[in-house]
């Protein structure tokens, strides 16, 4: 077991060998904290982190539930505790709801939703037992707001933010703290082929709402506004402050998108107040 005192924390980062959860994973360490490493490629991991003491990469397909397990009970005899755990593997699905295949979306929600599950549900009798821990699950802009041509991706985000919000509630008598992180468009590898299945499948009625997400997808490609870094410390930040919150958005678009949600919201709920109100018995 490694001297886990002279740590800050130790972090358990799925999806860790690239992107975001690479980033997170840097600016934990520099930050002082260990990090369990957990990706499917862990050639990769160890590369982009090289011989570093305070990192364990870790095989794990999150799909799979005895991996999942495995990886937890081996960070956890290495380090001997695990203090956060960010569910960050996913990818996202393009492509209007009718467009998106079965077969694509199951594997997706396999990997954003029920991967998720398996982690947490892993991780979760050691962060008890410890009376501690932070988990964070990485939503998107999308967990908020669902927009036309990525449907089926922000249905995924939207039960990582339901869940969390769950787990909220579950977790905080425990001494344990959970919060869904929301970040809008960072520049990372997310709209790349490696991160973003698109629907082979075009139906040409959906030109103008789901096959113009697609066209601004492919422009948006390494211009998008969000810096990667930057959003790694924020996380770093958000565990480490006393009160953190369920939810973090992430990015200037998230923040007006939530924005706009929450007035189309209000403004329909009193349009249809009549109607919703009338709904109970009358005494």
């Amino acid at each position: 077991m490694s001297e886990a005192k002279q740590f800050k924390r130790v972090w358990l980062i799925t999806g860790a060998a690239r992107g975001i959860g690479a980033q997170i994973a840097e600016a934990a360490l520099a930050s002082g904290n260990a990090v369990i490493a957990a990706g499917r490629d862990t050639a990769a991991i160890a590369t982009r982190f090289g011989d570093n003491p305070a990192v364990l990469p870790v095989r794990l397909d999150v799909t799979d539930e005895s991996q999942a397990r495995a990886a937890v009970e081996m960070g956890f005899a290495h380090f001997g505790r695990i203090d956060v755990l960010v569910n960050n593997a996913g990818f996202g699905l393009l492509g209007a709801v009718e467009e998106s295949s079965d077969q694509d979306v199951r594997r997706m929600y396999d990997t954003n939703v029920f991967g998720l599950l398996n982690v947490t549900r892993a991780v979760l009798p050691k962060m008890r037992g410890q009376r501690s821990g932070h988990v964070i699950n990485v939503s998107s802009i999308g967990g908020f707001r669902a927009s036309a041509g990525f449907g089926a991706y922000c249905s995924t985000k939207f039960a990582v933010e339901a869940l969390t919000e769950a787990l909220h509630a579950e977790l905080a008598p425990l001494g344990i703290r959970a919060t869904v992180i929301e970040p809008g468009y960072f520049r990372t590898d997310f709209l790349d082929a490696s991160s973003l299945a698109v629907a082979p499948h075009v139906i040409a009625d959906y030109a103008d709402t789901s096959g113009a997400t697609r066209a601004r997808a492919g422009g948006l490609n390494g211009k998008q506004p969000g810096d990667p870094a930057k959003l790694a410390m924020a996380v770093v930040a958000l565990v480490d402050s006393e009160k953190p919150p369920l939810r973090l958005p992430l990015g200037n678009d998230t923040l007006g998108a939530i924005e706009q949600k929450i007035a189309f919201v209000a403004a329909e709920t009193e349009a249809w107040r009549a109607v919703s109100s009338s709904t109970g018995f009358s005494e």
